[in-house]
């Protein structure tokens, strides 16, 4: 039989501790997230509570509007299917964005509900008041006021550096012929002084 000394291991830890372990701090980080994102409804909340007045008195027969609440980790207040109402980083600042072609535009950003629901409600507006615009047929569907104005200001880069792409392309291909021009009277010059250099040219 061998000699050799067998040292007896110390009991692991059991497996049922290890998960009640885990559990716990899933569950404490849920409650986090939980947390936020309630508070987040709940202000949420309160911006839909002071536009209840303004919802109920848009009329009846336009279906543009949506007026609900969205769930999920960042939830939204939805005005209809391309703008809402949303809370910052910092949980307390407000962002009525609106999705346009050219990517989302933050039409209002404050800390103050008031004033996002003022210009929610100048939104609505105008959106009622284009709609009428054009079942008349006296108005190109467009964004109204300051939806507008902030996608006019979103486009002006974009408008400031767009060229024509063949003047453009001209102006590259003359530069390079230039350049090439010179080059070569350069090489010319430097060749014709060296042949000279060396008494091959008088």
């Amino acid at each position: 039989m061998s000699d050799d000394k067998v040292t007896a291991m110390k009991p692991a830890r059991p497996l049922s501790d290890a998960i009640r372990d885990v559990k716990n701090a899933t569950a404490d980080r849920t409650d986090v997230v939980v947390d936020l994102r309630d508070a987040h409804r709940m202000r949420l909340e309160l911006l839909a509570a002071e536009l209840e007045p303004v919802f109920a008195d848009v009329p009846k027969d336009i279906d543009n509007f949506d007026f609900a609440i969205s769930s999920g980790l960042q939830p939204r207040l939805w005005i209809d299917a391309v703008s809402h109402v949303g809370l910052g980083r910092d949980r307390r600042t407000f962002r009525f964005v609106r999705d346009t072609r050219i990517g989302r535009v933050v039409l209002a950003e404050s800390t103050d509900a008031k004033r996002i629901a003022d210009q929610v409600t100048r939104y609505i507006a105008e959106r009622i008041v284009e709609r009428q615009l054009m079942m008349e047929g006296g108005a190109e569907p467009a964004l109204a006021g300051f939806g507008r104005e902030a996608v006019a200001e979103a486009e002006a880069p974009l408008q400031r550096n767009a060229r024509p792409v063949v003047p453009g392309f001209l102006a590259s291909f003359g530069l390079l012929v230039a350049g090439a021009a010179v080059g070569i009277a350069v090489m010319a010059a430097l060749y014709w002084l060296r042949l000279a250099a060396t008494g091959v040219i008088p």
